[in-house]
């Protein structure tokens, strides 16, 4: 079956949608952002819960943010350590997963040549994580406590249409956990309710092209090992 220019228009936005991890300083309009949240917030979510917040950092806030971060990231304490309030990861990691971060986390050292004993080097640029990698937007978002794991499956379709309507616009995306650690030093920059809960943040801008780290392209299993049909 010949595809229709819809159905290309949308393969082509999914397949290039990737995690970019070094930006360009170049300012995103504040029109580009607001449409891109009111396209994606039209996801599905049980009963129409909605169960999205989101935060937009653009200028001082996010500066003033990254900085708090990679303050505690560069200046760990043993007395109060930063910690998630939730498991993004298994406590326990078995195969194939296990095998599956290894690669994407090793591959991405490799470009940027950092041998696996540099363990300095790859705490710095974990660290970028905190500068949103340069990006000019950051977005932070979070979802009431009460709410239940149906409505964290809902949350993930709202970023799905983000990083999509983002990506539709020209512009790229990083979706980041590695802020739920420092959840506390987010809700007083924030100043968000303490019924509040840190899912992730995001980064939101232009891809910096030159920049060796974007040219990763992370493997995806064939539909055959992930899906059985049946007839």
């Amino acid at each position: 079956m010949i595809a229709s220019p819809s159905q290309q228009i949308v393969d082509q936005i999914i397949t290039e949608r990737r995690s970019v991890r070094a930006f360009l300083p170049d300012l995103v309009a504040s029109e580009d952002i607001q449409r891109i949240l009111e396209v994606a917030s039209r996801a599905p979510s049980g009963s129409n819960t909605q169960p999205w917040k989101v935060y937009v950092l653009t200028g001082d806030s996010l500066t003033q943010l990254s900085e708090k971060i990679l303050h505690a990231h560069q200046h760990p304490s043993t007395e109060e350590p930063h910690t998630e309030e939730y498991n993004y990861y298994p406590v326990k990691w078995v195969s194939p997963y296990l095998e599956r971060r290894r690669k994407v986390g090793w591959d991405l050292y490799a470009l940027l040549g950092l041998a696996r004993e540099n363990k300095q080097g790859m705490h710095a640029q974990h660290g970028r994580n905190y500068a949103f990698f340069d990006a000019p937007v950051g977005l932070i978002f979070t979802i009431d406590r009460v709410m239940e794991q149906g409505s964290w499956l809902d949350y993930g379709m709202f970023l799905q249409n983000i990083m999509l309507a983002a990506k539709a616009r020209g512009l790229d995306t990083c979706p980041q956990a590695a802020f739920t650690q420092y959840h506390k030093i987010i809700r007083e920059q924030l100043q968000f309710s303490e019924n509040e809960m840190l899912v992730c943040g995001m980064a939101l801008g232009y891809a910096d092209t030159s920049k060796v780290e974007n040219t990763l392209v992370t493997e995806r299993e064939s539909v055959s090992a992930f899906v059985k049909f049946l007839t």
